[in-house]
């Protein structure tokens, strides 16, 4: 499983012209499922973005979490983040789980990050979405259960 957090001041994701997510101050979440993925790693990857400190304590150091500042999280399913272009010119997906094991396991992380008490936006699965955000510091990170983090 492999994400992308974007610590933002305001996120949100339209459908249709219709928005179906926003959050203001958290992170913004792309998150790609690979075909190997299980269970633990959607467990895995909730507990590691809940628990990233990289919101500023009163010293300006990165030291605080989203549950510390109140933030909230929007989570947008990406399969692309699976693409690999090490070949050719256009990206191979074969890496990606098929679409029910990663609508599975999407939903498993937000499940979890519900669990975790903060308040979670999502986009829509399987569809194509606009994301606009205002990423703010910038602090952008991956982040890969196959690379143990």
């Amino acid at each position: 499983m492999r994400a992308v957090i974007q610590r933002v001041s305001r996120a949100a994701v339209r459908v249709n012209e219709r928005t179906v997510g926003s959050i203001g101050a958290g992170f913004l979440v792309l998150l790609g499922v690979a075909r190997d993925d299980q269970q633990a790693d959607a467990v895995a990857m909730a507990a590691k973005i809940a628990g990233l400190r990289v919101f500023e304590d009163d010293d300006g150091r990165m030291n605080r979490s989203l549950a510390d500042v109140g933030g909230a999280v929007l989570v947008v399913s990406q399969f692309t983040l699976l693409g690999d272009c090490r070949k050719g010119r256009r990206p191979s997906f074969v890496d990606a789980a098929e679409p029910e094991q990663a609508e599975s396991l999407y939903r498993s992380v937000v499940a979890e990050l519900r669990g975790c008490g903060l308040v979670v936006e999502t986009g829509v699965f399987r569809t194509h979405m606009q994301v606009d955000l205002q990423n703010d510091g910038p602090v952008t990170l991956l982040i890969d259960t196959r690379k143990g983090f």
